[in-house]
């Protein structure tokens, strides 16, 4: 399906496409840059045909297809190396969990001939690195590609192919409606995780009670949760800021309500929640 494949990020997601595309031979070759030297190592370690390559330079231009795995906040200085070096008509997508604020940015600056159709696998994991990457992990699983009004549908059928062949059931929305709808599913859950955990710590220190060492299994969930790689997350959170807010506005909102009627102990209003 592909001449030659660059990876640009090799966590789990990243490592994870890696093997998978190795074991089914999707790529004739496959190219991985990856800035952590942890990781480098780590990959290493993997008997697997790749090159790992050090710089985002001259190495672009030979790749016909590339998968950004990066953290959002990487994507300006990936798609200004891509502007250099990378050849007419590349195809291009990426894993983001945040679709619109950086759909815009990047279209601001990325060069026309430059194909990127947005994807987001969801199969992600609280933990990180190659170390944790597994080659079943799109199994039966949703990717979300996004639509824009200049995708190709030539370009679009070929995200789509990649992405069944990796394991994973498709389906394509905008940007608007994706985020809507993640901010609900994914960014808030995580956003609750990271306070709920704050909150048990601040419980700890002002009680000095080990309260995490009689954690029941509804706080060891969400510990699970908040150990997820909190640059990814940050970023999550600035990308997705509007519908973030309305959704902790509204989460906000109900918890006061849940508040009010444990002080006034309103038995019919509690079950009724």
């Amino acid at each position: 399906m592909i001449d030659k494949l660059l990876i640009i990020g090799c966590g789990l997601i990243g490592s994870s496409i890696l093997k998978k595309v190795c074991k089914k031979k999707i790529a004739k070759k496959i190219f991985v840059f990856e800035k952590s030297k942890k990781n480098q190592r780590t990959l290493k370690r993997f008997k697997l045909k790749f090159q790992l390559i050090k710089k985002m330079d001259k190495k672009i231009s030979e790749c016909d297809f590339i998968v950004i795995c990066a953290p959002l906040s990487e994507y300006k200085k990936i798609f200004l190396a891509c502007n250099k070096y990378s050849k007419k008509n590349i195809l291009i997508t990426d894993v983001g969990s945040a679709k619109r604020d950086t759909i815009t940015k990047i279209n601001r600056i990325k060069r026309k001939d430059i194909n990127w159709i947005s994807s987001h696998p969801i199969a992600g994991s609280e933990v990180s690195g190659p170390l944790n990457g597994n080659e079943n992990l799109f199994v039966n699983k949703w990717s979300v590609i996004i639509k824009q009004k200049k995708s190709q549908t030539k370009e679009m059928k070929k995200i789509l192919k990649f992405w069944k062949l990796l394991g994973s059931k498709t389906v394509t929305m905008d940007a608007d409606q994706h985020d809507k709808i993640f901010a609900i599913t994914s960014h808030l859950p995580h956003l609750i995780a990271y306070n709920l955990i704050l909150t048990a710590t601040n419980f700890k220190v002002s009680n000095k009670d080990n309260v995490l060492r009689f954690s029941a299994g509804g706080l060891r969930d969400f510990s699970r949760t908040a150990a997820s790689n909190e640059i990814m997350w940050r970023d999550i959170f600035f990308s997705n800021k509007k519908n973030m807010l309305e959704a902790i506005n509204l989460f906000i909102k109900n918890l006061n309500q849940f508040k009010k009627n444990i002080i006034n102990s309103e038995n019919t209003k509690i079950l009724k929640i």
